[in-house]
């Protein structure tokens, strides 16, 4: 199979990495507009299945040139992009997936692109991260083993190790996201019925084995298209987890309207967007640079079967490959996004047109595939 990847950033070349390590995967093709950026991979990587190429993937013709070389592509742009890759796939007959991306409305477009790439016999999963992404093949997987869902409760975090002062928190994607996710209100399901509730909200405790107590609350973005897919189910709720404090600290934040993107103040005769300043003033506290992180999760579906109530916990801890160099929250998005585009690529995935994660991936595949790369999913029955 030949696999093409977009983006030559952190995720574009872990993704383009798991792929050259894949025996099934003869060429992996990887893009980007930044011939520096591309020179880099080609050194990390260092494997003669690995080909690269300038695209400019604003370009419609440089981007559907590439595309049509390859089985699949992974589009690891920047979520803004997920459109007109996801259009131009159809375009060139290339089947596509993506890392996602709540913003604007961005998934819902990619999935209403539905029909026409049906009738072009082309495959499209958007939004393979870990939150949404993990969260919902594991969510899927569960829900296919109940006869009967009534409730879906997910808890994602992306911590260090070794929390520092004054935030406990190192960012691992972008602080900016991290601004988006704790300010917009969260989708959830409460009784039944679809509500906004204010992020940061509802803080609860968790634990998980090797970390003392940590806290989990509602943020934005994670339930995806989980609330459309299991739209009739009584509870479906998302919390981000962090250690103990976090919440009330960017709460704060988020009540002196500093986290803000309208939002404008005059200092010395210049206007000033106050969320520019504190980003810029937070980012070098909280890069994760060399440090040791964590991906923590926590899935659990549940219903009734066989009528008996029942339900399944997947449970993950994932750390830091330190002997390469490679933070955990990369291992697991990379692997995630390479493995379903593998599954695509060899017919597993059968399915024409566009389908969330959960509609799509089959879940033991998944989780065998991941425990080959040292990712290891328990699976429990409560």
């Amino acid at each position: 199979m030949k696999i093409g990847v977009l983006g030559s950033g952190l995720m574009g070349t872990e993704a383009a990495r798991d792929l050259v390590n894949s025996r099934d995967v003869q060429v992996v093709g990887l893009a980007d507009v930044d011939s520096g950026k591309l020179k880099r991979a080609e050194q990390t990587i260092d494997s003669k299945k690995l080909v690269t190429d300038k695209v400019d993937a604003s370009d419609p013709d440089e981007l559907g040139k590439f595309m049509k070389r390859f089985d699949v592509v992974v589009n690891a742009l920047f979520y803004s992009f997920n459109e007109m890759v996801a259009g131009a796939g159809i375009d060139v007959g290339t089947h596509v997936v993506d890392l996602g991306g709540h913003i604007g409305g961005m998934t819902d477009r990619v999935l209403s692109l539905d029909d026409r790439a049906r009738s072009k016999g082309v495959t499209i999963i958007p939004d393979l991260g870990v939150a949404p992404g993990m969260i919902n093949i594991l969510t899927g997987y569960g829900a296919s083993k109940l006869d009967q869902l009534k409730e879906i409760k997910l808890y994602v975090g992306g911590i260090p190790v070794r929390p520092e002062p004054p935030l406990g928190y190192n960012h691992v994607f972008s602080m900016e996201g991290v601004f988006d996710h704790y300010t917009d209100p969260s989708l959830i399901i409460r009784d039944g019925e679809q509500k906004l509730i204010p992020s940061l909200s509802e803080v609860e405790e968790i634990y998980f084995e090797k970390f003392g107590p940590l806290e989990a609350f509602h943020t934005s973005g994670g339930t995806s298209t989980l609330t459309q897919s299991y739209s009739d189910v009584q509870t479906l709720e998302y919390k981000t987890i962090r250690y103990p404090g976090h919440a009330e600290k960017f709460k704060l934040l988020v009540d002196l309207n500093l986290t803000k993107k309208d939002i404008e103040v005059e200092v010395e005769g210049k206007k000033v967007n106050p969320r520019k300043v504190v980003l810029q003033a937070i980012d070098p506290i909280v890069d994760l640079r060399d440090k040791e992180d964590a991906v923590l999760l926590r899935v659990a579906v549940t219903g009734m079967k066989k009528g008996e109530p029942q339900t399944y916990q997947y449970e993950m801890q994932t750390f830091k490959d330190t002997s390469r160099n490679i933070t955990a929250m990369a291992r697991v998005t990379a692997s995630t996004i390479s493995i379903v585009a593998q599954l695509i690529a060899a017919g597993t995935i059968a399915k024409r047109g566009v389908y969330p994660p959960e509609r799509a991936v089959p879940g033991e595949v998944y989780i065998a595939a991941l425990k080959e790369r040292g990712i290891e999913i328990k699976e429990m029955l409560l």
